[in-house]
């Protein structure tokens, strides 16, 4: 185990010993069945693997780096006013300044949107340092777009996961595989639903450190994850990249940037050199020549992939029997033809609640068999804020024994109408599978005032009581249902008044129609205050409300007092 780590350069005065013991407390914690070659990388053996767990991590599984940090901790170093720093501090705590600001800002970000979350930024640079050196030290343009792309491996299974093509090239440039694209080292098919953007362009590109920090952000705060709690912040990064020894080089990096950064010109920040598949026969390449800080990498290894890609590889010295070509292992996936409906019922729901039924789809072959072990993607699509467990559009869930992925449960939003939630197959191109479902407004189908005092206002006057109201739905208060409040002409005719009492606009002008009203949270729902006209009678205030309910509140108005006479002269 001690080899994988052996390649590190510790820079500082810590001891052979001491590091020595380091590397043997982070190798002991290695999951079981976990192996690590000399040359740092891990593998689960020598057969090609599909991963079934790759497409359910930000990277696909892909490679990363594996230096870990110095084992003496940094020193801050100190700005002048505008933020220069005005020092050097360790080479290794040095973090590219657009870099830096994108982790920051991705933090403050996601602590407005996900306030529970607790994300550290220095979480992010830990990732952001294992994935791509932070961006290859910070080469990226002014607006924070790497300079050149940084991909990843191609994902074919040769020693890495096998993820067939899911956006066309769009992002990799690959229409047969899938490879890890940008500086946080996401797979197209995540970065689909999870990509942000985090720089205000209006896109939301991979290969800009702004739209992958947010985005990684995002992505380690799901599932309501506090990362301040140590189980779900090893969760939230074992889900990013499903490997221990991932794991526990980021948290190095994590407790490392915790205890001092600081700031170093784009460009400069220091290259790591060691790798997760060096020397793994695939079609990876070797461990890149490490460069000087802020020069470009030798023209044959482009960045990518917590590395690079390959050079050209040597051409092999004999040449297989036509008879016999490579293959690939065929996966469940593969076998899949077309997707079926599994039973769902009708999806309905009122806004705020969750939906009583569940999508449940099944994969199968051409004969109609049901195909176990593959992944079905479910898609939120529309004009919708309803969402999944968990507060994410997007959930990704294998097939049973039987074939049939269950989604999570659906949580209406409060924008009401149709929606439609869309199931496909995860690395196989076949048609996917459409789900309608209806929110609709909340209701109530009861209206109570709260109070039996009498309505009573002398003409040219205002009432003493405001109209207080209870809207219940099945006997529970029902909360944020909406009203509309009118001063009726009569019992049969709902036309508003055009006398009578009335209400005021914010300008103090006579309205009697009150729209869009909407109960509290415990049903309840106060109307503003009444005036009367000089017409005295009485008269009608009508509710009604969303769902039927309806209630009508009698006002009376009474005859001003007349004046007395002036009494005559003596």
């Amino acid at each position: 185990m001690a080899a994988q780590f052996g390649r590190r350069v510790v820079k500082g005065a810590a001891t052979t010993a001491v590091a020595a013991v380091a590397v043997a407390a982070l190798s002991a914690s290695q999951a079981p069945g976990v192996t690590d070659t000399a040359q740092g990388r891990q593998s689960t053996g020598s057969q090609p693997s599909s991963d079934p767990d790759a497409d359910n991590s930000a990277t696909g599984n892909s490679p990363y780096y594996t230096d870990l940090p110095p084992l003496n901790s940094p020193t801050p170093t100190p700005t002048t006013g505008t933020g220069t720093p005005t020092g050097t501090g360790e080479a290794e705590a040095g973090i590219p300044a657009t870099v830096l600001d994108a982790y920051k800002k991705a933090e403050a970000a996601l602590g407005e949107s996900k306030p529970g979350c607790n994300l550290p930024w220095q979480l992010l640079a830990a990732i952001g340092k294992v994935e791509s050196g932070q961006a290859r030290g910070g080469r990226v343009d002014a607006n924070g777009t790497t300079i050149t792309p940084i991909l990843g491996p191609v994902l074919n299974g040769n020693g890495f996961a096998r993820i067939t093509d899911t956006d066309g090239g769009a992002y990799d440039g690959d229409t047969t595989h899938d490879r890890a694209v940008g500086p946080m080292q996401f797979i197209p098919s995540t970065w689909e639903w999870s990509g942000r953007d985090g720089n205000g362009d209006g896109k939301k590109d991979p290969n800009n450190i702004y739209d992958a920090a947010l985005a990684a952000g995002g992505y380690l705060c799901r599932f309501g994850w506090d990362l301040s709690d140590k189980a779900d912040l090893r969760r939230a990064i074992l889900s990013y990249n499903n490997s221990t020894h991932y794991l526990n080089t980021v948290l190095s990096w994590l407790e490392y940037y915790r205890k001092g950064t600081h700031e170093v010109p784009d460009g400069t920040g220091t290259l790591p050199s060691g790798r997760s598949d060096d020397n793994n026969g695939s079609s990876s390449s070797p461990t890149p020549t490490p460069t000087s800080p802020g020069t470009t990498p030798p023209s044959s290894q482009t960045p990518g992939g917590g590395g690079s890609t390959s050079p050209s590889p040597k051409p092999p010295t004999t040449t297989p029997p036509p008879s016999t070509p490579p293959t690939t292992p065929a996966t469940p996936t593969d076998t899949v033809d077309h997707l079926e409906d599994a039973g769902t019922a009708k999806l309905t729901a009122t806004a705020g609640d969750a939906f009583a039924e569940k999508i449940a789809t099944r994969t199968e072959t051409e004969a109609g068999k049901a195909v176990a072990k593959v992944r079905v993607r479910f898609t939120i699509v529309g004009d919708t804020d309803s969402v999944f467990t968990g507060g994410e559009s997007v959930a990704t869930v294998v097939t049973n024994s039987s074939g049939v992925a269950t989604a999570p449960a659906l949580k209406a939003g409060e924008k009401t109408g149709d929606f439609t939630v869309r199931a496909t197959v995860v690395g196989r191109a076949v048609s996917g599978l459409d789900y309608k479902a209806t929110v609709t407004a909340r209701q109530a189908d009861a209206l109570a005032r709260t109070g039996d005092t009498a309505l009573t206002c002398v003409a040219g006057g205002e009432f003493a009581d405001q109209v207080e109201l209870k809207a219940t739905y099945k006997g529970a208060a029902a909360d944020g249902v909406e009203a509309t409040a009118t001063l009726v002409k009569a019992a049969d005719d709902a036309t508003a008044n055009d006398k009578g009492p009335y209400f005021k606009d914010a300008d103090g002008k006579t309205v009697r129609t009150l729209a869009g009203l909407k109960t509290d949270a415990n049903g309840l729902l106060k109307l503003p205050k009444l005036y009367a006209d000089d017409t005295a009678g009485t008269f009608l205030l009508r509710i009604n409300t969303t769902g039927g309910a309806t209630l009508a509140v009698e006002l009376k108005v009474t005859a001003a007092p007349s004046s007395s006479p002036s009494p005559s002269a003596s």
